[in-house]
């Protein structure tokens, strides 16, 4: 299962989650992905595509019915 965005390919960012006292451990932040039926531009046709919530929210992507 991979966690990319099939629009701007934005997948997981990894860093250190920092506590309080300065303690570093590893975490990993995961994109908004919202499985939508799309209308793809070039066929008109219906399809399911993973997109983060960024994508649908500017309109890169139209919603079908």
């Amino acid at each position: 299962m991979s966690r990319i965005c099939e629009v701007c390919g934005k997948k997981p960012v990894a860093g250190h989650k920092v506590s309080h006292a300065n303690n570093k451990s590893k975490k990993i932040w995961y994109p908004n992905l919202q499985k939508i039926r799309c209308i793809d531009a070039k066929t008109g046709t219906v399809k399911r595509v993973k997109s983060c919530t960024r994508c649908i929210r500017s309109g890169f992507i139209r919603k079908a019915v």
